[in-house]
C-alpha cells in the first residue's frame, strides 16, 4: 500500500461523509494511479440510496475518481494542499454499467491524460474484474485566497 486513509486526509480537503478513498495501492506520477474504497453498509448516502435496494451513486463514484486525480497531481508535484485548491469542473462520457453494492471493493484507476493547472483524466471503477462505471474529466488547480486579517483592511 502506497498511502493509507490518514495520508490521503494530509492531501485531500474531504472528510467523512465525503471522502471515497480508502487507500492508494500503487502510483506512477505524471501518469496514474490505483486507489481503492471499501463500500460498507454503514456509508451514511446508502442508508437512502436506497433503503431496501442500497446501492452506490454513480455521482460518488465519479468523485472518487476525482479524488484519486487529485492525489495524483499531488504525487506528481502540481497540486500542494497548503497552497492549492483543485476544482472538479466537468464530466464527459461518464458510463454507468452495472450497481455498486454493500461489500464491494472497488478498485479506483485513473490515468492523466494532461497535467497541469487544467488537468484532464481518464477514469475506471471496477469491482474485481467487473467495470462498474468510467468516464473522462477535468480539474482546475488554483492558489488558495488568504482572508484578509481585520488589522489588513484599511480604517
Amino acid at each position: 500500500m502506497l498511502l493509507d486513509a490518514v495520508q490521503i486526509q494530509k492531501i485531500l480537503p474531504h472528510r467523512f461523509p465525503f471522502l471515497f478513498l480508502d487507500r492508494v495501492i500503487a502510483a506512477t506520477p505524471g501518469e496514474s494511479i490505483v486507489a481503492q474504497k471499501l463500500v460498507s453498509m454503514s456509508d451514511p448516502i446508502l442508508q437512502g440510496h436506497f433503503p431496501d435496494n442500497p446501492i452506490l451513486p454513480g455521482v460518488v463514484q465519479i468523485e472518487a475518481m476525482a479524488q484519486a486525480a487529485v492525489v495524483l497531481a499531488n504525487l506528481s508535484g502540481l497540486f500542494d494542499p497548503e497552497l492549492h485548491n483543485c476544482y472538479f469542473i466537468g464530466i464527459q462520457e461518464a458510463k454507468f454499467r452495472a450497481p455498486v453494492v454493500p461489500g464491494e471493493v472497488l478498485t479506483i484507476e485513473v490515468k492523466a491524460l494532461r497535467l497541469g493547472r487544467l488537468g484532464k483524466f481518464a477514469g475506471e471503477v471496477r469491482s474485481g474484474d467487473q467495470v462498474k462505471s468510467s468516464g473522462t474529466f477535468t480539474a482546475i488547480i488554483e492558489p488558495k485566497i488568504k482572508p484578509a486579517r481585520p488589522s489588513d483592511t484599511p480604517a
